[in-house]
C-alpha cells in the first residue's frame, strides 16, 4: 500500500492578539513575515518563517469566523513547539527579558535546553545537541 509523502509540518498558534508575539519572532530571532491577513484594524493571521522553520498565527476571533467548528472545541489551548538550534547562547542573548518557563538544562537525550513562555502564551523550548 501507497502511503502519501508528508513535505511539511507547521504549527498554528491561536492567540487574542498576534501584534505582541512580533517581538519575539521577528525582531529577536529574525524571521520574516512573508503572509499577513488584516482583521480590521488588527492581523488576524500571519506566518513566521525563517528558513525551514514556518509558524503560523490565528486570532481567536479569526477563527470564529473563520472555522465556527473548531472555535468550538477551542479552550484557550496553548501549545509546545520544540525548536533544534545550532547556538544556544544566542537564543539566550536574543530572547534577553521574555519569560523563561523552564531554566537551562542538559537532558538525558543529549541536549541542552531552554523554554521560554512567547507573549501568546505559547511554550517554546530551544535546544543544542552535543555533536
Amino acid at each position: 500500500m501507497a502511503s502519501a509523502q508528508i513535505r511539511k509540518s507547521t504549527p498554528v498558534l491561536f492567540v487574542e492578539a498576534i501584534e505582541p508575539s512580533l517581538a519575539f519572532w521577528q525582531e529577536r530571532l529574525g524571521f520574516e513575515r512573508p503572509v499577513e491577513v488584516p482583521d480590521g484594524e488588527r492581523i488576524g493571521f500571519a506566518i513566521l518563517s525563517q528558513g525551514t522553520v514556518e509558524v503560523m498565527y490565528q486570532t481567536v476571533a479569526m477563527l470564529r469566523k473563520d472555522s465556527a467548528a473548531h472555535a468550538v472545541d477551542f479552550n484557550g489551548d496553548k501549545t509546545f513547539l520544540f525548536i533544534e538550534v545550532d547556538n544556544l547562547e544566542t537564543i539566550e542573548q536574543e530572547l534577553l527579558g521574555f519569560e523563561i518557563v523552564m531554566p537551562k538544562r542538559e537532558t538525558f537525550y543529549g541536549s541542552t535546553e531552554i523554554g521560554y513562555r512567547e507573549p501568546g502564551g505559547h511554550f517554546i523550548t530551544f535546544a543544542q545537541f552535543k555533536r
